[in-house]
C-alpha cells in the first residue's frame, strides 16, 4: 500500500514501566534532532500526570513532546485515533525535518502506528444505538458476555467496562459475520508505512520489579493521593475506563474506604509488575526490535546513526 511513497525513518524506544524509557529517549532526541511522539495509552489524559508518569514540564522543556494531554478523562480515545494522530505527527516532523522518536509501552498504539490497521466496514447507526441502549439497561457486562460467546479472543482483551470496545467488536460481528480478531490476524499489520529502528530497553526482572516498587513509593511521595482525590473532586466517575488503571483504581479504592492503605500499596505494585511482565510479553513476540539496556547510550548511539545515515 505505501511502497512507491517515500517513508520516513522513525525510531521507536520501547519496554515495560519504570524502565526509564523517557529519560533515554530525552537523551537520544538531543542528540538525532528529534522530537518525541508519545506511545503510551494514559499519558494521553489531561489531568493525569504523577500516576501515568508523564514528563515532567522540565522534561518537555528539552524535547518537545507529542501525543500527550489529549482528551480529559472522561472522553473517548481509542488505537485508531492514535494511530491516525501519530501519522500526522511524524509526517509533520519528517516535512520540518525532525527525527520522530516513537516512545511508549503501549505495544498496540507502536504496532497501529507502524503498520496501519485494519478496516472493518462501515459502522450502523441505528445498530450502535440499539447495543448503547442494552449497555444502559442491562450493564457493559451484559454485553461483554455476549461478546464471549462469539468472539472470546478479543474479549480477553477487553475490560468488561469498557463499553465502546465491547459495542464496537460486537458491532463489528453482526456487520460482517466476522470477528474483530479474525479482521486482525488477516491484516496482520502488514503495512509498512515507515523505515523504522526499534529499539527495546531492559534490565534485569528482579532489578525491574525493584524500580517498579520504589517508583510507586515515589508516586505517593509526588501526590499522587491527592491527584487521584482532585480528580474525584473534579467529577470523574471513578467507574470510568481512564480511572480503573492501575494505580488510579487502587487509590481510588483507599479513597471509597474499600481497601485498607497496606493493602492498596501492595495491590498496586503487585498489579504493576504484572503490567510489565505483559508488556514484556508483548514486545518479546516482535523479532524486529533489537534489544539494549538503558545504559548502552553509546551503542543506541550508534544504531541509531547508522540507521539514519544508511539509504
Amino acid at each position: 500500500m505505501y511502497s512507491n511513497i517515500v517513508k520516513p525513518k522513525i525510531i521507536v524506544i520501547c519496554g515495560p514501566t519504570a524502565l526509564g524509557k523517557t529519560s533515554a529517549a530525552i537523551n537520544l532526541a538531543s542528540t538525532f534532532n528529534g522530537e518525541i511522539i508519545g506511545a503510551d495509552s494514559m499519558q494521553i489524559y489531561r489531568h493525569m500526570d504523577i500516576g501515568t508518569a508523564k514528563p515532567t514540564t522540565d522534561e518537555q522543556s528539552c524535547v518537545a513532546h507529542h501525543m500527550i494531554n489529549l482528551v480529559d478523562p472522561d472522553e473517548h480515545f481509542d488505537v485508531r485515533q492514535f494511530a491516525e494522530m501519530g501519522h500526522e505527527n511524524v509526517m509533520k516532523l519528517y516535512a520540518r525535518g525532525v527525527t520522530p522518536f516513537v516512545v511508549g509501552g503501549t505495544g498496540l498504539y507502536i504496532k497501529a502506528l507502524v503498520n496501519g490497521l485494519f478496516k472493518a466496514g462501515r459502522s450502523d447507526t441505528r445498530m450502535r444505538n440499539r447495543l448503547k441502549e442494552q449497555a444502559r439497561i442491562y450493564g457493559a457486562d451484559f454485553l461483554h458476555k455476549r461478546l464471549s460467546l462469539h468472539d472470546p479472543d478479543t474479549a480477553e482483551r477487553i475490560h468488561p467496562n469498557d463499553t465502546y470496545r465491547i459495542i464496537r467488536a460486537l458491532e463489528v460481528y453482526e456487520l460482517t459475520g466476522k470477528t474483530i480478531a479474525a479482521f486482525q490476524r488477516e491484516h496482520g499489520f502488514k503495512d509498512n508505512r515507515f523505515r523504522v529502528l526499534k529499539i527495546g530497553l531492559y534490565i534485569n526482572r528482579e532489578v525491574l520489579y525493584d524500580r517498579i516498587n520504589h517508583r510507586a513509593d515515589a508516586m505517593i511521595d509526588s501526590g499522587f493521593l491527592d491527584e487521584v482525590q482532585g480528580l474525584l473532586d473534579m467529577g470523574y466517575r471513578d467507574d470510568l475506563k481512564s480511572m480503573r488503571s492501575i494505580g488510579y483504581r487502587h487509590l481510588v479504592d483507599f479513597i471509597k474506604g474499600r481497601c485498607s492503605w497496606d493493602e492498596t500499596m501492595r495491590t498496586l505494585k503487585r498489579d504493576t509488575r504484572r503490567y510489565a511482565k505483559r508488556q514484556l510479553t508483548w514486545f518479546n513476540a516482535d523479532p524486529t526490535i533489537v534489544w539494549k539496556e538503558p545504559g548502552q547510550i553509546k551503542e543506541i548511539c550508534r544504531l541509531i546513526k547508522k540507521f539514519l545515515q544508511a539509504e
